[in-house]
């Protein structure tokens, strides 16, 4: 079992930047890969980015390529989003996962473990 805790989101305005972080709980943090996904309000949660279990190997959706960068420190079990130049468009709650599987996932079903969010909000 692992348990994923959210923290950095806020209220920033269009430009800005915020670092979320996602802490894990247990022994088991680096045989997992990471993702952060994103919800906004009567919008499916998409995807966002993902990390290889190592880190060597990142992923990104179009919409955040280039601004939004993810890392992990496996010593620390937490996943990062560093997140530049936010857009309103990016307003939502973000959430992370982490999935046991080794094919890369952009969909949510196929991440075993979620935390419980944390709201963005960009303004223009």
């Amino acid at each position: 079992q692992v348990q994923l805790v959210e923290s950095g989101g806020g209220l920033v305005q269009a430009g800005g930047s915020l670092r979320l972080s996602c802490a894990a709980s247990g022994r088991t943090f680096s045989r997992y890969a990471m993702g952060w996904f994103r919800q906004a309000p009567g919008k499916e949660r998409e995807f966002v980015s993902r990390i290889s279990r190592s880190g060597g190997s990142t992923y990104y959706a179009d919409s955040v390529k280039g601004r939004f960068t993810i890392s992990r420190d496996n010593a620390k079990n937490t996943v990062y989003l560093q997140m530049n130049s936010l857009k309103p468009e990016d307003t939502a709650v973000y959430y992370c996962a982490a999935d046991a599987g080794v094919v890369v996932a952009t969909v949510p079903d196929r991440y075993d473990y979620w935390g419980q969010g944390t709201q963005v909000t960009v303004s223009s």
